[in-house]
């Protein structure tokens, strides 16, 4: 039986789209505080044309966070003017004079450094979280590595055992001490990663902020207490 072929609404931006979707990450100006938590709309709408999902979302969207407000027409056109303003006056100027420097060296360097020193970095931040941070505030939880076969490895990096069958979830993200992570925002795949972990091990993911080795935000231990707790009154329940 055929395939069934699902007809594409997105436009082509070709060879524009790396520095459009690059400079839109890098400003955040996709992210929910500014167009809304888009999938989750979506799902709420549960459109059977783009026309109706298009007029659903003007009516209903806003942005997500403290000072939420109305997405209309004209606040994404500003968002657009923005990401114009961000790539005229800081991609380009930064680029061009990244390209006017570049050395074929650099390049070798680059894939050296990010494939073994970037990776052992990254290893050493983990275990020095895990093992000096958490598996001593936790002494009770048994700590183990995300294995390469489960489902959510990407995106979950340690389980944390409350019992031999429960689990709550561990992302460790590396920060820089001028990091905002307090606006740190999941994208909808991760929220879809964290559900389907919790279905099966009944535990929440937390992410952990890594600054030099050591747990930046405090105040995940009080949530990963909470979760210990709850994971531990729902197994005597049975």
């Amino acid at each position: 039986m055929a395939k069934k072929e699902i007809k594409r609404y997105s436009l082509e931006f070709g060879k524009k789209e790396k520095v459009l979707n690059y400079a839109t990450q890098t400003y955040q100006l996709s992210r929910p505080n500014k167009v809304g938590a888009v999938m989750a709309l979506i799902r709420e709408c549960q459109p059977n044309t783009i026309e109706e999902w298009e007029q659903w979302y003007f009516k209903n969207a806003k942005t997500t966070g403290k000072n939420n407000f109305k997405i209309t027409k004209k606040s994404l056109k500003e968002l657009g003017e923005r990401l114009y303003e961000k790539i005229t006056e800081v991609v380009i100027p930064e680029w061009q004079e990244a390209f006017n420097a570049l050395t074929k060296e650099d390049c070798y360097n680059y894939i050296y450094n990010l494939t073994i020193n970037r990776t052992y970095d990254g290893y050493l931040r983990e275990k020095s979280v895990v093992n000096d941070g958490l598996a001593k505030v936790f002494p009770n939880v048994r700590f183990e590595e995300s294995p390469p076969e489960l489902d959510h490895a990407g995106d979950i990096d340690y389980l944390g055992y409350v019992t031999k069958e429960k689990a709550f979830g561990v992302q460790i993200k590396p920060v820089t001490a001028k990091s905002n992570f307090g606006n740190y925002s999941i994208s909808e795949r991760m929220k879809a990663s964290f559900e389907s972990f919790k279905d099966d091990y009944q535990g929440n993911v937390f992410i952990v902020f890594s600054l030099d080795g050591e747990i930046a935000n405090k105040e995940v231990i009080d949530q990963i207490k909470a979760e210990i707790k709850r994971l531990k009154k729902i197994s005597s329940e049975k």
